[in-house]
């Protein structure tokens, strides 16, 4: 069998990351024989050698290359593409994974569109990923008319031939940004790209110890050299316009404006961020024309124009000024309608925790030259910032906490101007109205068993700023219950540290609000049990209910139906074989399947020869209940003890 892909792993001393990428290559939905895994060993000094020999000797698809340090990771991923036989390879780094289906989905998207670069939506594990590449699929696409250019990492699916026919290879030794030179050009001299927006093809991680070749501080002047080559590509390869102006405009935004605005540029050192400076002050200087910054938005086009005017001082003044910039996202209502939740919520800039307010009247002018000063360059980005919020957006995104993985939800936006008294200033308040569906919330597909959180992103002005939705109005944290919907139960609920709005799909059962139940409201009749339920169902839904007692359980089908308050639960009871005993019951709104979850109920049931009768399921007492805050309480007085004790010891 030809093999499909070959994935190219460079590796230099990842220790323990290792095993979550070599996890996800055994784990590919794609059949083995159609797939290989060249993984190029960077002189590495620690166990990986060995741990990656004893791997291929195992498995057959996978092969391994030992070689001296080389530096960086140019030239183990050229070793790898010479040696690769698939039609198409993939790059994986060391300390990242892949999605289970990542290759097939890939090679098969790329083979249907005839795509000589395939790119697969990412998630951020701890570090950010493009976000609007994503938002759908794109099977034919360009720079000139997809944001491709926002992603230059290599994780990418490239056809091998295609790599040939070019003469393509990442450049080598101890350089920066390889991967921005090699990713360009393919970009520009493919015949088509494609790109997958919904399914997570790449897990993109930081490690835990920030050690991943990425996060490390990088000599200025070797960096923006390398930056160079990059525009040379551009260069080399467009004709002079809009579209290079375009591509010249991600390097200027990503590489360096953005390296000098709020805590990314005063967490530096002053000679450190002084240098950096120096360097981008001279690219801008020599490579970039006015249409370039021209295209940017309001806050970067401050900052480019203090970087050209070589004004370090103000730039830093405008980035202390931006670090007190945030986003509120605070929802209002939080219901089910219909087997989806609804979430209305707004979203609006604060600015030292207060309501940030803007320019309410005037014409903004273009910014010809460098404002005068912080105050003008403020003003300018405020007046501009209200002349363009018919064009801001607000998204509602779910992310997967375990995964990282985010998706975007259907949305209702609204844009107020709300005057702030008789100041002449207003406020830029964003309203939107998102619907969860936890059929289809993941591109289609139903929301994974775990904790969900919400987050609201507004790009509006300059700033694109992303917040968790909450804390919330009382109305909003007493709306919704927990939901039943296509056999998942999903609670959703507040966080006890902020308040922040989060979804607990298939783990919960305690905080469901099943306990709410009252026996006295259950009706028992000829065997036959109806039991309201604090739950939201969309539609009449088969459950099972099992009965356990002492020494046996039994399990008798029922149904959920929805009512005005909630749901109703109705089974019949197999009265005849419960004999003289009392049973707990317990609930299971998935009976169908692989693994079966049963939700205790705070009812049981006393049968006797010929009927079934409620009992009140025994609260507990006053004095136990005293009893357990009394324990609480000397637990986390102990606690302090030992903390206070643990600081003094540090102290001495």
């Amino acid at each position: 069998m030809p093999v499909k892909v070959s994935v190219i792993v460079p590796v230099y001393n990842p220790g323990p990351y290792i095993e979550d990428c070599i996890t996800s290559l055994l784990k590919q939905s794609l059949p083995p024989d159609e797939y290989e895994v060249v993984f190029v060993d960077d002189g590495s000094t620690d166990q990986t050698p060995a741990r990656l020999d004893a791997l291929a000797a195992e498995e057959p698809r996978f092969r391994v290359f030992h070689q001296e340090n080389s530096g960086w990771s140019g030239k183990p991923r050229n070793v790898g593409i010479a040696a690769s036989r698939g039609e198409y390879v993939m790059f994986v780094d060391n300390d990242d994974y892949l999605g289970d289906e990542a290759l097939q989905r890939m090679y098969d998207y790329g083979v249907a569109n005839g795509a000589d670069v395939v790119v697969g939506k990412m998630a951020g594990r701890g570090r950010s990923v493009p976000v609007e590449l994503f938002r759908r699929n794109r099977p034919r696409a360009s720079v000139a008319d997809a944001p491709l250019i926002d992603s230059l990492t290599p994780h990418k699916m490239f056809r091998r031939a295609f790599l040939d026919e070019i003469g393509l290879r990442f450049p080598e030794g101890r350089r920066r940004l390889e991967d921005h030179v090699f990713v360009t050009e393919a970009y520009l001299r493919a015949a088509n790209v494609s790109v997958i927006g919904d399914y997570v093809c790449y897990y993109h991680v930081r490690r835990d110890d920030s050690s991943n070749a990425g996060f490390q501080r990088f000599d200025p002047v070797g960096y923006f050299k390398n930056l160079r080559e990059a525009l040379d590509v551009v260069e080399q390869y467009t004709e002079p316009g809009k579209v290079r102006d375009s591509l010249y405009r991600r390097w200027l935004r990503v590489e360096m404006v953005e390296r000098l605005r709020g805590r990314r540029l005063l967490s530096k050192p002053d000679d450190y961020r002084r240098k950096q400076f120096e360097e981008i002050h001279a690219v801008v200087a020599e490579r970039f024309g006015p249409d370039v910054a021209t295209g940017l938005l309001p806050t970067q086009q401050v900052v480019a124009a203090l970087i050209s005017a070589d004004r370090y001082d103000d730039v830093v003044a405008f980035a202390e000024w931006e670090i007190g910039l945030a986003l509120s996202a605070g929802p209002k209502t939080v219901e089910w309608r219909d087997g989806t939740l609804r979430i209305d919520f707004a979203a609006e800039f604060t600015t030292g925790g207060t309501p940030m307010t803007f320019p309410g009247g005037g014409v903004p002018t273009p910014l010809d030259g460098p404002p005068a000063d912080i105050a003008e360059a403020i003003a300018w980005v405020g007046a501009h910032t209200v002349d363009r919020f018919g064009q801001a957006t607000l998204d509602l995104l779910v992310r997967e906490r375990s995964s990282g993985a985010q998706y975007f939800q259907p949305i209702e936006l609204t844009r107020e101007l709300v005057p702030v008294e008789d100041s002449g200033q207003v406020r830029l308040v964003l309203r939107g109205t998102a619907t969860v569906d936890p059929a289809t919330a993941v591109d289609g597909a139903p929301l994974g068993g775990g904790l969900w959180d919400t987050y609201a992103r507004v790009r509006l002005g300059g700033w694109s700023k992303e917040a968790r939705i909450g804390p919330g109005s009382r109305k909003a944290h007493s709306a919704a219950s927990a939901g039943v919907v296509g056999g998942l139960v999903i609670l959703p609920y507040w966080t006890d540290q902020h308040g922040h709005l989060s979804l607990d799909v298939d783990h919960a059962s305690k905080r469901l609000g099943l306990s709410r139940l009252d026996p006295a409201a259950v009706g028992l009749s000829g065997g036959r049990l109806r039991a309201p339920l604090p739950l939201h169902v969309p539609a009449d839904t088969a459950v099972l209910l099992r009965l356990t007692s002492p020494d046996r359980s039994v399990e008798t089908p029922g149904t959920l139906s929805p009512t005005g308050e909630g749901a109703l639960l109705e089974a019949t009871l197999p009265v005849a074989d419960l004999g003289s005993v009392t049973w707990r019951t317990a609930l299971c709104p998935a009976p169908d399947a692989d693994e079966r979850r049963f939700l205790p109920l705070p009812l049981a049931l006393r049968a006797d020869t010929s009927s079934v009768k409620v009992v009140r399921t025994p609260r507990p007492s006053a004095v136990r209940r005293l009893a357990r805050r009394a324990r609480r309480a000397l637990a986390a007085v102990l606690g302090r003890r030992t903390a206070s004790r643990a600081a003094k010891a540090r102290k001495a």
